[in-house]
């Protein structure tokens, strides 16, 4: 038992557990299939590289690291132009019930209908990006907001207009809500990903929570119209940085590379695991001038090398090199007489296509997410990201009752900045996510003997469960109790806890479905990304009602709101002690192709 972790019975080895936290004194070697097995050795301790990168310098894997960095970077940029479009209208209630002339609750709906286009284009967006590939929907997706934007904008006095116009910005939002996280996957190894996961989650659903602190001034202003048309011009001046500078992620690689996708009844996986994992405790050491060098000893971008510190471990029993030498040993001749292609033009990266990314069904694709919403481990992951997630929608909802009516009777510009605790909590959220998640992985591999299992992850679920039930817990007594002059800022700071623990758990199960499921990601993430939409959808549609039933008291509510998220964060307990017994069950007992969509 891997620190409460439970190993599993069957199989030696399971998908998803790996080493890539290695100790210098035991450098790894590689195996028949696998012919050396490259490390970052950039840090103060070398980190096997997982999934390993190909030869191939068009593998995602090889580009230099401020090229991967920028791509995150511009993509989570115009994410978070895109899901702004989300609570856009939070701070603008009362002033869109005189110009449509409806209901509070007919302009909670158009936040409904924005999250149900989401919901149902990802549905066939997704299917779309395992097969082609990513870069045609974000360019695409780009290209609608703009379209989108400038429409919701024109609608003015339109009700109908408007209803249309948010749900085909849902569908534009859909590949970033997506697929960005899935990018991250593409683009980095294992020990890579935290950081930029949470940077990316943070764009996809924290930067939403800046928006309306400004769109509360922009309506006093000038007009609610202008919300839409800023997002408009700035979705314009991202464009040009997606078409040329994000060039396609997704990448064919060899199945004997994805190392944490290899199980032990896999071609030479075996004899893999045993050299890999069984390492010699002391290996002779020679120097560095001791081991020959060869210029083909790394192929790929010599950039990238250098400033990762890459190095390549041979096949062997005789001495190696050091792992803390960045220079590589020699490659056995069976992998340096294969050619690799030649560096793609930059012209040829600004292609929308470049070829099938897998030899798929389209129908069956987009039939899978539904089939793994009955897998438990993304059962899970739909309830820890999609439940706090509609919370968050919800209090967004009523937020209108409790401060635009009575006794406060604020304007859109004082509910705008009553979204600054929430942002505030976003970014705390973010900083606790962005510390700890590789920072808890790295320090219990080290502690389970240099095996990470994927259940390491959920370690952020404590943080998670500490913010999101103290937010949800405190928001409705405090709300409830404005009544009786206790300040604003109270309630709000529940909801910046909330939001907090929102963000936390995004990154929590966003990086255990990748890190567990790598070859069910994409679809992982369309399933929670559809349950996250529709509950929320449904949430827009119910909550005045609800807040009626209870005589406008959120306390008995939101009592039993939190009660239902403390229980599904306890959830993940077993998850984490049985988790990796569950991935060797349906490792062996293909779960979709039992349900015929693979």
């Amino acid at each position: 038992m891997g620190l409460g972790v439970l190993e599993d019975r069957v199989m030696e080895h399971v998908p998803g557990t790996t080493r890539y936290f290695d100790d210098p004194e035991r450098p790894q070697f590689s195996s028949e299939g696998v012919e050396g097995l490259k490390c970052d050795t950039s840090g103060r301790m070398p980190i096997i590289l997982v999934p390993q990168p190909s030869d191939d310098p068009n593998d995602p894997l090889n580009w230099p690291l401020w090229k991967r960095d920028l791509i995150t970077f511009i993509l989570s940029v115009t994410a978070i132009f895109a899901t702004c479009l989300g609570p856009i209208l939070a701070a603008n209630t009362l002033t869109l019930t005189e110009d449509f002339s409806v209901k509070f609750s007919k302009v909670a709906e158009l936040t409904g209908w924005y999250l149900f286009g989401v919901g149902i284009a990802a549905f066939f967006f997704v299917p779309s990006g395992r097969l082609w590939g990513k870069r045609h929907l974000f360019v695409g997706g780009t290209i609608l907001l703009i379209i989108t934007s400038a429409w919701g904008g024109a609608s003015r006095h339109n009700y109908a207009s408007m209803a249309a116009a948010r749900v085909f910005q849902g569908v534009a939002t859909a590949p970033f809500e997506s697929l960005v996280n899935v990018a991250v996957g593409d683009l980095y190894c294992v020990h890579q990903r935290g950081i930029r996961m949470a940077f990316t989650n943070l764009a996809v659903f924290g930067g939403a929570f800046f928006t309306p602190i400004l769109v509360g001034k922009i309506t006093h202003e000038i007009g609610w119209q202008w919300t839409f048309y800023f997002v408009a011009i700035f979705c314009g001046l991202c464009l040009p940085a997606v078409y040329f500078f994000c060039p396609e992620t997704a990448y064919r690689r060899d199945q004997s590379l994805n190392t944490d996708m290899l199980s032990s009844d896999g071609p030479g996986a075996q004899q893999f695991f045993a050299n890999t994992l069984n390492a010699p405790e002391k290996p002779e050491k020679t120097t560095k001038r001791d081991a020959p060098s060869t210029p083909d000893t790394l192929v790929g971008d010599d950039a990238n090398q250098t400033q990762v510190g890459l190095s390549e471990i041979p096949i062997s029993s005789a001495p190696a090199a050091p792992a803390t030498s960045s220079t590589a040993a020699p490659v056995p001749t069976a992998r340096a007489s294969v050619v690799p292609p030649p560096k793609a033009a930059f012209k040829d990266s600004l292609a929308m296509f470049n070829g099938r990314k897998a030899d798929e069904n389209f129908v069956k694709l987009m039939l899978r997410p539904i089939v793994l919403f009955f897998h438990p481990a993304f059962f899970w992951a739909c309830l820890i990201q999609g439940l706090m997630i509609g919370w968050t929608v919800f209090i967004g909802v009523i937020l209108a009752q409790f401060f635009i009516g009575p006794p406060l009777w604020w304007g859109e510009v004082e509910t705008g900045y009553a979204y600054t605790a929430a942002f505030v909590g976003a970014i705390v959220g973010f900083l606790i996510a962005g510390l700890l998640s590789d920072w808890s992985a790295r320090l219990m591999t080290k502690w389970n003997k240099g095996i990470y299992e994927p259940e390491f992850r959920l370690f952020l679920i404590i943080p998670m469960m500490i913010f999101g039930c103290i937010g949800l817990y405190g928001w409705g007594p405090t709300a409830d109790d404005l009544l009786w002059d206790i300040p604003p800022a109270i309630p709000l700071m529940f909801f910046g806890f909330q939001v907090a623990g929102m963000v936390i758990g995004a990154v929590a199960s966003s990086l255990y479905i990748v890190d567990a499921y790598r070859d069910l990601a994409i679809e992982g993430f369309t399933i929670m990304i559809v349950f996250k939409n529709l509950l929320s959808f449904g949430l827009t549609l119910k909550a005045f009602q609800w807040l009626v039933l209870n005589q406008t008291k959120a306390t008995p509510l939101f009592n039993i709101i939190g009660s239902v998220q403390l229980v599904v964060c306890l959830s993940s307990i077993p998850l984490y002690v049985f988790g990796k017994r569950m991935r060797s069950f349906y490792h062996r007992h293909d779960w979709l192709a039992f349900c015929k969509v693979r």
